[in-house]
């Protein structure tokens, strides 16, 4: 009896090891699922800086844009700076645009009537807000402010003609960042029209023109400057933004929307083609201004 009791005694001792020592494995388990957690919250961390860097970028990015010299202080005679501002609960409107000085010339108001009606379409705009809104069911986004920023770069080609940018602002629910898209317009003072494309290119000569634009992109890619997450065009990207430059006494500079020649953080919204390069595309008519 006295030897079974000491067997029973050592077995009980065993017994309490082994489950010290499952005790201790299964610590040891958990401790491990715990890494990869760690590991999550610094990827999460650098995503963080990422972004940011991102938004600092493209801050100056379009900072640069609204600094960029333009010659409205030298056209005060000729065009009539406008704003239209409004400020509700859930979006802001704010559009600065020209108009032209009728008095100087009657067709001038051609350019005006455009303008007001079609392209600063306030009551338009306002709407496409609101219908925007009523189609998001999200309690979130519906916190979201939207906004609509227009402004402006003008110049004068020969004293024949005006050439406007619109550079757009969008801010839409939930996005990070704005987006900036553009419009050119060139209207000829002397005949109260709009030109287009084909009124100063060839016909056809798109593909063309493109291959030549593709040559200064990788140009200043090579150089290691602001171009440098940049890419080529398509051709199909090109024609829909064909109508979207203006001009200048020596050169020609052509504007894209966001992510359509550089992504949004980085590179520029527009390239500049020197007349001399462009002789081969350019129209040689005497209602051209561009031909000299």
């Amino acid at each position: 009896m006295k030897y079974l009791s000491i067997i029973l005694l050592i077995l009980l001792f065993t017994n309490c090891k082994n489950d010290k020592r499952q005790d201790s494995i299964i610590e040891i388990e958990e401790t491990k699922q715990i890494e990869p957690v760690l590991n999550d919250t610094v990827q999460i961390e650098d995503t963080h800086v990422q972004d940011l860097d991102k938004t600092i970028t493209i801050e100056l990015k379009q900072q640069k844009l609204i600094e960029k010299v333009d010659e409205r202080k030298d056209l005060q005679n000729l065009i009539i700076d406008k704003r239209y501002l409004v400020e509700k609960k859930d979006y802001t409107i704010n559009f600065n645009y020209p108009l032209l000085n009728e008095t100087l010339k009657p067709t001038n108001r051609n350019f005006n009537e455009f303008i007001n009606e079609y392209y600063v379409n306030v009551t338009k705009t306002e709407s496409d807000i609101l219908e925007n809104k009523s189609l998001c069911d999200s309690i979130e986004a519906s916190k979201f402010r939207e906004e609509r920023f227009i402004d402006y770069k003008i110049y004068n080609v020969n004293d024949q003609l005006v050439s406007v940018l619109f550079y757009k602002e969008n801010f839409y629910s939930g996005a990070m960042h704005p987006s900036y898209s553009f419009d050119g317009f060139n209207f000829d003072l002397n005949r109260g029209v709009f030109m287009t494309y084909e009124d100063f290119f060839n016909e056809g000569s798109e593909e063309e023109l493109v291959v030549i634009i593709n040559e200064k992109i990788n140009e200043q890619i090579g150089k290691g400057e602001m171009y440098y997450d940049c890419w080529e065009l398509s051709p199909d990207d090109f024609f829909e933004s064909k109508n979207n430059f203006v001009l200048n006494d020596t050169y020609v500079e052509f504007y894209f929307d966001d992510c359509v020649m550089c992504p949004s953080y980085t590179g520029t919204y527009s390239i500049e083609i020197e007349l001399v390069e462009l002789l081969s595309v350019l129209k040689k008519y005497d209602s051209n201004p561009l031909v000299f």
